[in-house]
C-alpha cells in the first residue's frame, strides 16, 4: 500500500497568508523527503481558510524543490475555467515536472466561488462534464482541432485563424503519453459518479470526510464502471484518504489530534461540518440516511473521521477499516494547519517510517496465510 498526501489545510482565519502557504509547501517538501507517493493540494478562490487559490500554481512553486513525489491538483475546478486554459497549462506543467503530475479533478464544491464568477445557478456538473471531454480531446487531437460535441458549451475551431506552419493555432500535449493519470475526489456515499470514472479509467480517491463504512460502496461502483468498460479494476487504482495523527504518546495524540479545543483537528473537522450543514450536505458524516442532523456532532465526527494515537494504535485503526473496505492501493494522509510545527512533522514522519511499514507488514502475512 502506498502512502499519499492530501491537504485542504484549513486554516483559522487571520493567520498570515505567507506564512501559511510556507508551511503548505514545507509539508509537501517534506513529503517528499519521507518518501510520499504523490501530493494533492486543494482549491478555492473565495475561502480565507483554505488558502490555495489555484493548485497548479502552487505546485509549480515545488517542482524544483522536490525530487519523487507526484505533484497531484486536489482538485483543479474544472467549472471554473474554460477547458482549453486547464489543458495546456496541465500539458505544461507535465512537461516542467517531467511527468511527475497527477490532474485531481472536479466542478468545484465552494458556492461562493461560483457566485463570484457568475456560476452559482448553473448546472456545474454539467459544466465539469462538458470540459473534461473537450480537455481529452484536446490531448488527442491534431490541428486542425474542430472540436465539438453535441449538446456541449464548448467549442473549439481556429477555422478563422490558424496557420500551423507558423504554430499558430497548435495546443501542447501533455509530456505523460498518452495522457497524466487523472483523479477524481469522492465526497458522497454510494455515489454515482464513480461509475463514470470507472468507465474512463479516471481513478477514485474516497475523502477523509466519510465514514469508513461507506468506502467499499466506491470501490463498487467503480469497478461496475470498468465492468461496463469491459475491463477489470485494479485495485491499486483506488486511493483512500484518512484524517491521522500520530504521536510518540497516546496522551498527546489525543490531545492535539481532537481532545484539545484548539486542536488544528477540531478546528478542520468544526469548520467542515459548518460548512456541509450551509451546503445542506451533512449526510457525508452520516452513518445512515435516516440518521437525525442534531447527532452529527462535532464529537461524533471527530470520532468517527480521525485516526489517532501512538504508532501501533493507528496501525492497528487502519488496519481495522481495511477490513471493512477490503483492499486499496493508497492511503492518503490529510494535512492539517501546523498550530505545532514539531508534532506536525512528527506525525508525518513516523506515518512514514513507522506506521505504514507494520501496515504493509500485517498485509504480507495476511495474504501468505490466504495463500496457505
Amino acid at each position: 500500500m502506498r502512502l499519499g498526501y492530501f491537504t485542504m489545510p484549513v486554516h483559522p482565519i487571520g493567520r498570515d497568508w505567507t506564512q501559511t502557504l510556507r508551511e503548505d509547501r514545507e509539508a509537501i517538501i517534506l513529503a517528499d523527503r519521507l518518501g510520499f507517493h504523490d501530493a494533492f493540494m486543494g482549491e478555492h478562490l473565495t475561502d480565507a481558510c483554505e488558502n490555495v487559490t489555484n493548485s497548479l500554481l502552487f505546485n509549480a512553486t515545488l517542482i524544483h524543490e522536490t525530487k519523487q513525489i507526484k505533484l497531484a491538483t486536489g482538485t483543479t475546478n474544472l467549472a471554473q475555467m474554460h477547458p482549453v486554459v486547464v489543458a495546456v497549462n496541465a500539458a505544461m506543467f507535465d512537461h516542467l515536472a517531467q511527468g511527475r503530475f497527477i490532474m485531481g479533478v472536479s466542478p468545484g464544491a465552494l458556492p461562493s466561488d461560483s457566485e463570484a464568477i457568475g456560476i452559482l445557478d448553473e448546472d456545474r456538473n454539467k459544466i465539469f462534464a462538458d470540459a473534461i471531454d473537450v480537455i481529452l480531446a484536446v490531448w488527442e487531437r491534431d490541428p486542425p482541432y474542430d472540436i465539438e460535441f453535441p449538446g456541449n458549451r464548448f467549442k473549439v475551431s481556429f477555422a478563422r485563424t490558424a496557420a500551423v506552419d507558423l504554430g499558430v493555432g497548435v495546443m501542447g500535449k501533455p509530456y505523460q503519453k498518452p495522457r497524466p493519470e487523472i483523479v477524481g475526489t469522492v465526497v458522497a456515499p454510494f455515489s454515482p459518479g464513480v461509475v463514470l470514472m470507472g468507465k474512463r479509467d479516471f481513478h477514485p480517491l474516497s475523502a477523509n470526510f466519510l465514514l469508513a463504512k461507506h468506502l467499499k460502496s466506491h470501490w463498487a461502483n467503480y469497478a461496475k464502471g470498468k465492468a461496463e468498460a469491459g475491463q477489470k479494476a485494479n485495485v491499486n487504482d483506488w486511493r483512500i484518504a484518512r484524517t491521522i495523527f500520530v504521536a510518540d504518546d497516546d496522551k498527546v495524540a489525543a490531545r492535539y489530534g481532537g481532545g484539545d479545543g484548539n486542536s488544528p483537528y477540531r478546528h478542520y473537522f468544526g469548520n467542515m461540518r459548518a460548512k456541509m450543514v450551509r451546503g445542506n450536505r451533512l449526510y457525508v458524516f452520516k452513518s445512515h440516511k435516516e440518521q437525525p442532523d442534531d447527532e452529527i456532532t462535532l464529537d461524533y465526527v471527530m470520532q468517527n473521521c480521525v485516526f489517532t494515537g501512538s504508532v501501533n494504535k493507528v496501525v492497528d485503526q487502519i488496519l481495522a477499516m481495511r477490513e471493512e473496505t477490503g483492499d486499496f492501493g493508497e492511503l492518503v494522509y490529510a494535512g492539517m494547519d501546523w498550530l505545532d510545527p514539531a508534532l506536525a512533522k512528527r506525525s508525518m514522519q513516523l506515518m512514514a517510517e513507522e506506521v505504514m511499514p507494520r501496515v504493509n507488514a500485517a498485509i504480507g502475512k495476511s495474504a501468505s496465510a490466504a495463500a496457505e
